[in-house]
């Protein structure tokens, strides 16, 4: 039997009663374990954190640290508020509105914006993944003696199986245990052995420079952590997690509780401290060992500051380097796979979920297949993987900032989310991180007219 199509045009969420408190809400509150109830409240919030740290934006931060050392430090702390205003704004538009990104887009603002953001997305996301496969599979051959290209279609194949298989409840499950293996760049970075006064002075006294290496590196790092890619996923996620508790349906998905938002913002600003931690540990990693030597500083890839860590920092530090970006790739490539095919069942209008068999979501599973085949397909062509990361970037970019100001137009929109419009401090917030994206965009057009 297959679920039936949902039109957002049904419900009009300024005229739904207040829902009522949650299963899932009730399940925290009366679990007296206090490790098991964080547990319970971690999710997608927790899983867009970690997962917004691929091995391409690894390649941003490693970069930052090896070309400028801790000069950069300061950025991490900076951007953590505005991946976290981004990421809640679109958690409480799933949450309350019970629909993907794709389906509040359409509602608000019609096909003819939705369609050329999706188009843009699911490219972006392929090239993305595809770059992301290749980082795992590099970073499996540093301790597997296997040829890269097997075991690009071994990591393709074990993805594609998990996903079209495994219930959203396990996915989401592995997916929050593979979050631990990110803990890696946080051991190598102790193990970097960095000078701790000038690792404060950087981390709180920010450094400016107009070396234009220094400028593009900035905004890089401000582009890798506002990926489009995640607004899709964590709306998409909240659905999935209220389809969990039985609301199949759209009615019964619209409105939210204070209680599911309150519990919405500590996940989602765990899992952005999180991302922050990773971000400022790569770059203070990097800057302790690689930018103390002229000869690796222009390493460029994850892959290849794993491998000139061993001699620097012993080859312990290799190994954990490696495993960082190897679980952040298995974590990211899902994510970016499964956002694009949300994006474009939802569009379309047809039934998409990662709970439903094959036969109920095919055009769902179809299109996670097409685009992890045509990531495999980009990774063993032989392109370079800076040069497919740049086209991604570009797109990224250049969608990010008009995408940030429609999500917080519809999170203002009393048709979408009702009672739950966003207050100033949240608008002001969103505001700052949507000129932040509109700004690294037009920095990256200059860099490269210039580069011309």
């Amino acid at each position: 039997m297959t679920l039936p199509i949902e039109h957002p045009e049904e419900t009009d969420l300024s005229t739904a009663p207040p829902p009522e408190s949650s299963g899932i809400e009730q399940r925290i509150e009366r679990e007296p374990n206090r490790l098991k109830r964080c547990w319970l409240i971690l999710g997608p919030g927790l899983t867009a954190g970690a997962s917004n740290n691929d091995p391409s934006a690894i390649a941003t931060f490693v970069q930052a640290g090896a070309g400028t050392g801790f000069a950069l430090l300061w950025v991490a702390p900076v951007v953590f508020p505005m991946m976290a205003t981004a990421v809640y704004l679109c958690a409480k538009l799933g949450m309350v509105s019970g629909r993907g990104l794709a389906g509040v887009l359409r509602e608000r603002f019609g096909r003819g914006v939705l369609y050329p953001v999706v188009g843009c997305l699911v490219l972006a996301n392929t090239f993305n993944a595809g770059a992301d496969i290749g980082a795992v599979a590099a970073g499996l051959h540093l301790v597997i003696p296997v040829s890269i290209p097997v075991l690009i279609v071994i990591v393709t194949a074990l993805l594609m199986a998990t996903q079209i298989w495994a219930s959203y409840r396990l996915i989401s499950n592995l997916f929050k245990w593979l979050t631990f293996a990110l803990f890696a760049f946080i051991a190598a970075g102790f193990m970097s052995q960095p000078a701790l006064r000038e690792v404060l002075r950087h981390t709180f006294v920010p450094t400016f420079s107009a070396d234009p290496q220094f400028v593009s590196t900035l905004v890089a790092i401000v582009g890798a952590t506002l990926s489009p890619y995640l607004y899709f996923w964590q709306t998409s996620q909240r659905v999935e997690e209220e389809k969990c508790m039985g609301r199949r349906s759209l009615w019964q998905r619209i409105g939210a509780t204070e209680g599911e938002l309150k519990y919405a913002t500590l996940d989602v600003n765990v899992g952005m401290f999180f991302a922050f931690l990773i971000i400022y540990f790569i770059i203070l990693t990097t800057g302790a060992t690689l930018h103390q030597h002229p000869e690796t500083r222009t390493v460029e890839t994850a892959v290849q500051a794993a491998s000139a860590l061993a001699p620097l920092a012993g080859p312990a530090a290799k190994y954990l380097f490696a495993l960082g970006f190897i679980g952040a790739g298995l974590l990211a490539v899902p994510v970016l796979t499964a956002g694009a095919a949300y994006a474009i069942t939802e569009s379309l209008g047809l039934p998409q979920g990662l709970d439903l068999r094959f036969r109920q979501g095919k055009a769902f599973y179809l299109a996670i297949v097409g685009c992890t085949l045509a990531g495999m397909v980009i990774s063993l062509s032989g392109w370079s993987p800076m040069r497919v990361l740049f086209w991604a970037a570009v797109i990224n970019g250049l969608l990010a900032g008009p995408l940030l100001v429609l999500i917080l137009w519809a999170s203002n929109s009393r048709r979408i989310v009702g009672d739950k419009a966003n207050r100033m401090g949240i608008n002001v917030l969103g505001g700052i991180t949507a000129l932040a994206a509109f700004a690294a965009a037009a920095c990256f057009l200059v860099t490269l007219v210039h580069r011309r």
